[in-house]
C-alpha cells in the first residue's frame, strides 16, 4: 500500500451505480487477503425480559444469517480471485472495486486486457502509460462479486463455458449482463445474450428478463432473445381465428380424457384473460356465439334422430352425441358468463321451443345434461352475474322449467359435480325476480310437484316463503300515497 502515493498523478477513478442486491460487508487488499468485518457487540443476556429475550433471539438469528452470508461471498470472491485466468495475468494495473456498504475488492490485471475488451477501460486508460503507474476504481456498486466475475470474463478466452457452469443460471447472466453493459464489455453482452437466447426461462425470470433488456436499451443486440415473447403485429388479427380452431378442436375432440384436459386448460387461460388491460387479446363474443349456435344446432340434430323411427340408425351413438353436445354448450356459456357476455344466451336457450319438444320425449337417463345448462343459467341469474329483462326470464322459465323438474332426480344423483343447493338457490332468485302474479304461477305449480315427486323435484320452499310473505302478509301498494309536502313558489327579492 506503501507505493499508492507515486501512483496518484496515473490514477483514474470513476463511478457506475447499479441496481443489484447489496452483498455483505467484506474488506479485501491489494494482495487478496481477506480481512473480516469487526464482530459485533452483543447485549448482555443477564436479567432479561421475556420479550427481550425474544427480540433478542431473533436479532441473534438475523445476525447468524448474515454472518452466514457475508461468508460464502467472500467464499465466492476468493474463488473468483484465485482463478487461473487472473492467477497468469502480468497485472500492470491495479482495479479496485468498491461496494456502497464498504465492501472493497482490489486485484491486480493486465491493462491490455482492460483496454481491448471494455471500451469503458479503453477510455479511461487512454493516457496512461506502461508499466505499474495507475490504478482504476469503480465505487459505489451494489454488487462487487458481479464486477469481479466480470473481470475475470474478459480474461478467458472462451466465455461460454464459464457461463454454462454459473449455479446460477439466468439471473446470474443478467447480473453479469447488467455489468458488462455498464463497462461496455462488448463480448461480455453477447455472450450473455447468447445464452439467454438458447436456455429455457421460467415465468418469473421471463418477466425479470423483458425487464433488464428494456432498461438496459440494447434492443439490437437482444431482438434474438425476445423473439420467443414477441408478438408478430399480424397475431392480434389472426388471435379469434387461433381461438375459434383451439375451443373447435376441444369441442370434436374424439379422446374423452385429453378433451377434460384441454377443456380445463382452456377455461383457466380464458379466465386469465379476464381484465381490464385492453391490450390482451381475447376470444371474442361473436365467436363464442358461433359455438354456441353449431352446438345447439347439433344437440337438435341429435334430438331428431333419436326420437326418429328409423331402426338404421346407432342409438347408442346418438345418445353419446346427446350427451357431448350438452356438455359442449355447458362449457361455452361458462365462458360466457365468466366473461359477461351470457345475457344474450339467455334470450336464445328461452326461444328453444323445439329442442324442449324433442327433450320431453327422449328418456330422462339420457337428456337430464341438457338441463343443466337451463340450471347453469339459473344460478348465474340468481347470482347477478346474468342481467337480463323480466319478459326474457318468464320465458326461460315457460321453456325449460318443467322439463328441470323432471329431470332434477337424474341430474342430481348422476353426477357429483351438481350441488343440488346451487341449483335451488339459483332457481329460487330467478324466480323471485319476476312479477309478483309470475311468481304466484310458479310456485303454485312448483308446491303441487314438490307433494307428488319430493326429492326428485328441487326444494325451492324458501322462495314460496318469500313470495307468501309478499302476497298476503307484507303486502305492497303501486298507488302512491297523498304527500303532505307543500312547496311555495315565490319571487326572490331582488
Amino acid at each position: 500500500m506503501g507505493g499508492d502515493s507515486a501512483l496518484k498523478s496515473g490514477q483514474v477513478s470513476a463511478m457506475i451505480k447499479q441496481g443489484f442486491i447489496p452483498a455483505p460487508n467484506l474488506s479485501f487488499s491489494p494482495s487478496r487477503t481477506f480481512s473480516p468485518p469487526p464482530s459485533s457487540t452483543r447485549p448482555s443476556q443477564t436479567q432479561s425480559h421475556p420479550h427481550t429475550q425474544t427480540l433478542f433471539n431473533m436479532m441473534s438469528e438475523e445476525h447468524k444469517f448474515s454472518d452466514e452470508k457475508r461468508r460464502n461471498t467472500h467464499d465466492r470472491v476468493s474463488r473468483l480471485l484465485d482463478e487461473p485466468a487472473l492467477r497468469s495475468a502480468s497485472g500492470d494495473v491495479r482495479l479496485t472495486v468498491v461496494g456502497r456498504d464498504g465492501f472493497r475488492v482490489s486485484m491486480e490485471v493486465r491493462k491490455t486486457v482492460l483496454a481491448d475488451k471494455s471500451r469503458f477501460f479503453a477510455d479511461k486508460l487512454r493516457c496512461c502509460g506502461g508499466g505499474l503507474s495507475h490504478s482504476v476504481e469503480i465505487s459505489d456498486c451494489d454488487d462487487v462479486e458481479v464486477y469481479v466475475e466480470a473481470v475475470v470474463l474478459m480474461h478467458c478466452d472462451d466465455l461460454k463455458p464459464r457461463l454454462r457452469s454459473m449455479a446460477e443460471g439466468v439471473p446470474k447472466i443478467l447480473s453479469l449482463l447488467k455489468v458488462s453493459s455498464a463497462i461496455m464489455f462488448d463480448l461480455g453482452v453477447v455472450s450473455c445474450l447468447e445464452y439467454l437466447e438458447s436456455i429455457p426461462w421460467t415465468e418469473d425470470e421471463q418477466e425479470e428478463v423483458i425487464s433488464q433488456l428494456e432498461h438496459l436499451q440494447i434492443d439490437d443486440s437482444a431482438t434474438e432473445v425476445l423473439l420467443r415473447v414477441s408478438s408478430d403485429p399480424s397475431t392480434a388479427d389472426r388471435a379469434d381465428d387461433i381461438f375459434l380452431n383451439l375451443l373447435s378442436g376441444v369441442l370434436q375432440a374424439k379422446d374423452d380424457k385429453a378433451r377434460r384436459e384441454m377443456k380445463a386448460l382452456l377455461s383457466r387461460l380464458l379466465k386469465e384473460n379476464v381484465s381490464n388491460d385492453s391490450s390482451r387479446l381475447d376470444v371474442s363474443k361473436d365467436t363464442l356465439y358461433h359455438l354456441c349456435h353449431k352446438c345447439i344446432s347439433s344437440l337438435l340434430l341429435c334430438l331428431s334422430e333419436a326420437t326418429s323411427s328409423d331402426e338404421k340408425l346407432d342409438r347408442g351413438a346418438i345418445i353419446s352425441d346427446i350427451t357431448r353436445e350438452a356438455d359442449n354448450i355447458q362449457w361455452i356459456v361458462d365462458i360466457l358468463i365468466g366473461k359477461k357476455m351470457s345475457d344474450e344466451f339467455v334470450k336464445i336457450w328461452a326461444e328453444q321451443k323445439e329442442l324442449a319438444t324433442l327433450h320431453s320425449k327422449i328418456s330422462t337417463v339420457y337428456r337430464h345434461e341438457i338441463s343443466r345448462i337451463t340450471a347453469q343459467l339459473c344460478i348465474g341469474i340468481g347470482r347477478g352475474h346474468i342481467l337480463v329483462p323480466k319478459e326474457i326470464r318468464f320465458s326461460l322459465l315457460s321453456t325449460w322449467l318443467e322439463a328441470l323438474y323432471e329431470d332434477f332426480g337424474w341430474m342430481r344423483r348422476a353426477s357429483r359435480a351438481v350441488d343440488r343447493k346451487l341449483i335451488e338457490d339459483g332457481l329460487s332468485q330467478t324466480i323471485l325476480t319476476l312479477p309478483l302474479l309470475q311468481q304466484q304461477s310458479v310456485l303454485l305449480n312448483w308446491f303441487d310437484r314438490f307433494l307428488n315427486k319430493g326429492d326428485d323435484c328441487p326444494n325451492i320452499q324458501k322462495a314460496f316463503e318469500i313470495w307468501w310473505r309478499r302476497a298476503f302478509i307484507k303486502q305492497y301498494s303501486a298507488e302512491p300515497e297523498n304527500s303532505q309536502l307543500q312547496i311555495t313558489l315565490s319571487d326572490y327579492p331582488s
